[in-house]
């Protein structure tokens, strides 16, 4: 247990040591708006130079872990709440240690949200948050259990970079942080989620046994549902078939060759747990 507890901490100090990093080299040396809290920061910078943002992403915090620890548990908060303090202390230190150079703001877009993206990742998949609009993203989880964390941090985010646009004064900071946000949902579900998305097929033709039984022969798991044309009122078989993106070829040349006339729905499926796939996480 303690050897566990050791290692997530590990990996969430070095995702909260990235997120500096990433803020640090990428968003506030090249005027790219950042989301959530530490963007909120960023603007109150800007305005008041002499309230260092780490300090200032601290305070913006408290309210936001006050309103929603109730829901978050005890790990949770314990986690954030380290999560949160490494973060805004290494934005503070890598500040006063280094002063990153300008580039290319496009190229500091991608980069940052691609790190920005990772360093998330990391965090979130030892179920814990940097803190900020995280927070908003593991509430609106609990309602909305579907949808993956990148796109609901898209929400809170998109709030705080259409204030971000009116505090600069330039739409092209919020529109680059935009980009940067997009970047780091995907980066970030690529994380948790992992590069191989899964599919789901299904498959509706009159040699459905034949069908089923190569696919077994294949060590492919299929489940048989029972349909009905509505047109014909006759009875069909259907047949469910979870597999992983690179498979994709392979079913549908199984599925061409026993019947080129086999109707076929292949729909993506973003978390697929149990044999052969992933294993539930209570914090995931």
């Amino acid at each position: 247990m303690i050897r566990k507890t050791l290692k997530s901490y590990t990996v969430i100090t070095a995702g909260s040591v990235l997120f500096a990093l990433a803020f640090d080299w990428f968003f506030a040396p090249n005027q790219v708006a950042m989301g959530g809290v530490t963007g909120a920061a960023q603007v109150i910078h800007v305005l008041a130079p002499v309230l260092p943002v780490g300090l200032l992403t601290i305070a913006l915090n408290v309210p936001l872990f006050l309103a929603g620890w109730r829901l978050l548990g005890f790990h949770l908060l314990a986690s954030s709440l380290f999560s949160m303090a490494v973060s805004s202390a290494a934005i503070d230190l890598l500040a006063l240690a280094w002063e990153f150079p300008a580039m290319d703001p496009m190229l500091a877009t991608l980069c940052g949200g691609a790190l920005l993206g990772l360093s998330l990742g990391m965090v979130f998949s030892q179920g814990a948050t940097t803190g900020g609009t995280d927070i908003v993203a593991r509430l609106l989880k609990l309602k909305f259990p579907w949808l993956p964390m990148g796109q609901l941090l898209l929400v809170p985010d998109g709030v705080v970079l259409a204030a971000a646009a009116l505090a600069f004064g330039d739409v092209s900071a919020a529109l680059y942080g935009a980009v940067a946000l997009y970047v780091t949902s995907r980066v970030m579900d690529m994380v948790l989620y992992g590069l191989d998305i899964c599919k789901t097929a299904y498959i509706i033709s009159d040699r459905w046994q034949d069908i089923a039984g190569v696919l077994l022969e294949q060590d492919r798991g299929v489940t048989i549902l029972r349909g009905q044309g509505a047109y014909t009122g006759e009875e069909k078989q259907v047949l469910m078939v979870a597999f992983r993106q690179r498979d994709i070829a392979r079913l549908r040349r199984t599925v061409h060759d026993l019947d080129p006339r086999a109707f076929m729905i292949v729909c993506n499926a973003q978390e697929v747990l149990g044999e052969g796939f992933g294993d539930y996480q209570k914090e995931g």
